[in-house]
C-alpha cells in the first residue's frame, strides 16, 4: 500500500467536484491495478497519447506530453517574419545568437509539428505536472446556469502560475551551451519568480528587472526571486543606459515591460557569458506553454466532454497560445469546433485597440519587429491597473492566428474582473491571480448568456495562476478603491504614431 500511495502521489489526477467515498476507494483500486516499474516510460504524443481512465471518470490521470506542439505547422497561411531593426530585413539566426541559445533559435523558427521534450525536463515538470483540470460545479450552482464550467489551474506549480512550463526548457538550453548568467525582465513577478525557480535547479545566475510599478506593488513576489537566489532591479534603473535616459526625462517613471525587456536585452547583448530568456510573446515561449493545452485535451476527453468554447486571459499571449493551440489543431482538423475567446484588459486592449503591424518589442527598439497587435512600443499602462497584462503587444503568432480567424477576443475592465474573481474565490475557494480574473469575469458572462437562453454548453478556461501575493489588489477592491481605467485615444495614437513605417 505505500508504494501505492506513492504512485498516486506522483500522478495529480483529474479532479471532479463531489467525489464519494465508494468513488475515492474505487479511484485508490483502479491505481493499485498498475504494477510499479523503476523506469517509466515516455509518454506517446497527444494524438496518440495513453490517459487512464476509470469507468466512472472520477480520477482520470493523464500523463505530461513528451513533446510540445507547434501551430505554426498546421497553418495554411504562415506568419511574416520577425525583422532586423535597423535594416528591416528578416532576421537570420546570427542577429539572435547574442540574445539565445541556438536550440531556442532554432525552435523560434521551427515549422515542425512537435518537438521533443528533454527528458531533464519531463523530470522537472513532474513535479507539478500534469496539473488539474477542475469541474467548477459551486460556481455553476451560485450563477445557476446550466453551463458546465471546467477550468485549468496553473497554479500548482512552485511559482504558483504557468510560467514554468517555458523558464525550465529556456534555462536548461542555456545551461546546455555553458551560459553562466541569464537576465530578463517581469511585470507582475510570476516570470521573474519562475525564471528564478528554474535558475536555481540548474545552477545559473539570474537577474530580473521589475516594472517599477510592480516592484513597489509586490514585494513578496521580490522576495520570491531572491529566495531562489535572483538578483532584482526595479525598472527603470541606473543600472543600464536605456534606464538612464528613461530616468532623466522622468524620474518618477513607473516602468512598463517594454522598459524593463530593453534594459535586460542592453546587458545580454553586452556580456558573451549572460543569455536574455523571455516569459511571452515569441515563438518558443508558446511552444513550451502547449503542454497546458495537450493535457487538457485527453482531460476533456477522459470525463467525455467537448467544449463549445474556450476562454482564456490574453497579455502576452503565453497562457492562451499554451491553452488553445492544441485545441485549434483539432479544430482545423475538423474534429471539434468551439468558439475560443481571448479576453485582455480595457486599461491594455492591444488586440480590440491595437494596429497590426511591425513594432519594436521593447521601448529603447532594441530588439527585432516583430508584426503583432500593438500599441506602440512607448505605450505606458497606468500603474493603478492592478493585474499584469501590461504588454503594449501581443504575441506575433497569436495576432496572427487572431488575423486568421480562428479565434476573437474581448476586452472587460478590472472592477468586473475582480468581482468575477470574488464569486470565484469564495465558491471555489482559490483566489486567482488578477491576470486570470478576466477569463474568469468572462467565463460569468457566458455562463448568465446559457441561463437566459437554456443552453447546456461546455466552458473551458485558463486559471493561469493563484493570487497569493496579489492581495493588495483585492484589497483595494474590497475597500471599493479600485477603479476602471478609461481607454485614452489621444494616449494610444501618439504612442502608434511612433511604430515604425514598414511596408509589409
Amino acid at each position: 500500500m505505500a508504494a501505492q500511495s506513492l504512485l498516486y502521489a506522483n500522478l495529480n489526477p483529474l479532479l471532479i467536484s463531489g467525489s464519494t467515498g465508494n468513488q475515492i476507494k474505487a479511484r485508490e483500486q483502479f491505481l493499485g491495478s498498475f504494477p510499479l516499474k523503476a523506469k517509466t516510460t515516455r509518454p506517446r504524443l497527444s494524438n496518440g497519447c495513453r490517459a487512464r481512465a476509470a469507468a466512472n471518470a472520477v480520477a482520470l490521470p493523464v500523463e505530461i506530453p513528451c513533446q510540445w506542439y507547434n501551430v505554426i505547422a498546421d497553418l495554411s497561411v504562415k506568419p511574416p517574419p520577425p525583422l532586423h531593426p535597423k535594416t528591416f530585413e528578416p532576421v537570420k539566426p546570427e542577429d539572435l545568437s547574442p540574445l539565445f541559445p541556438d536550440e531556442l533559435i532554432k525552435q523560434e523558427a521551427s515549422t515542425d509539428r512537435f518537438i521533443d521534450i528533454p527528458d531533464e525536463v519531463l523530470d522537472i515538470y513532474r513535479l507539478w505536472r500534469p496539473t488539474p483540470l477542475i469541474r467548477a460545479k459551486r460556481l455553476e450552482k451560485i450563477l445557476d446556469t446550466p453551463a458546465r464550467i471546467y477550468y485549468k489551474y496553473e497554479g500548482v506549480s512552485p511559482a504558483g502560475s504557468h510560467k514554468p512550463n517555458t523558464a525550465v526548457p529556456q534555462v536548461y538550453y542555456n545551461a546546455q551551451e555553458g551560459i553562466k548568467n541569464v537576465v530578463t525582465e517581469t511585470g507582475a513577478g510570476q516570470w521573474g519568480s519562475s525564471l528564478a525557480f528554474a535558475c536555481s535547479l540548474f545552477g545559473l545566475n539570474c537577474e530580473v528587472w521589475q516594472v517599477r510599478a510592480s516592484y513597489d506593488q509586490k514585494p513578496y513576489r521580490r522576495l520570491m526571486m531572491q529566495t531562489w537566489g535572483a538578483k532584482v532591479h526595479p525598472s527603470p534603473s541606473d543600472i543600464t543606459e536605456v534606464g538612464r535616459k528613461i530616468l532623466q526625462m522622468d524620474p518618477s517613471s513607473p516602468g512598463s515591460l517594454g522598459i524593463a525587456i530593453s534594459e535586460a536585452a542592453e546587458v545580454a547583448a553586452a556580456n558573451a557569458d549572460t543569455k536574455y530568456c523571455l516569459g511571452s510573446v515569441l515563438n518558443h515561449v508558446l511552444l513550451h506553454q502547449t503542454v497546458i493545452g495537450e493535457e487538457c485535451i485527453k482531460q476533456m476527453e477522459a470525463v467525455g466532454e467537448t467544449p463549445d468554447i474556450i476562454i482564456g486571459c490574453t497579455g502576452g499571449g503565453s497562457n492562451f497560445g499554451g491553452l488553445s493551440f492544441p485545441f485549434i489543431r483539432e479544430k482545423l482538423n475538423g474534429k471539434i469546433n468551439p468558439v475560443i475567446r481571448a479576453v485582455e484588459p480595457t486599461a491594455c486592449p492591444s488586440l480590440t485597440k491595437g494596429v497590426y503591424a511591425y513594432d519594436f518589442g521593447d521601448t529603447a527598439g532594441m530588439t527585432p519587429l516583430m508584426k503583432m497587435h500593438t500599441l506602440g512600443h512607448d505605450f505606458i499602462p497606468d500603474p493603478i491597473h492592478a493585474g499584469g497584462l501590461r504588454y503594449h503587444g501581443m504575441a506575433p503568432l497569436l495576432s496572427h492566428v487572431y488575423e486568421l480567424g480562428l479565434m476573437e477576443a474581448i476586452s472587460i475592465p478590472q472592477t468586473e474582473c475582480f468581482q468575477g474573481a470574488i464569486q470565484f474565490a469564495r465558491t471555489e475557494g482559490i483566489i486567482p491571480a488578477p491576470e486570470p480574473t478576466h477569463a474568469i469575469a468572462a467565463t460569468i458572462r457566458e455562463a448568465l448568456r446559457c441561463k437566459e437562453t437554456g443552453e447546456a454548453k461546455v466552458i473551458l478556461t485558463a486559471m493561469c495562476g493563484h493570487g497569493h501575493f496579489d492581495l493588495a489588489s483585492y484589497e483595494n477592491y474590497l475597500q471599493g478603491k479600485m477603479v476602471d481605467l478609461s481607454f485614452e485615444e489621444k494616449k494610444i495614437q501618439e504612442s502608434l504614431d511612433k511604430i515604425p513605417r514598414v511596408i509589409a
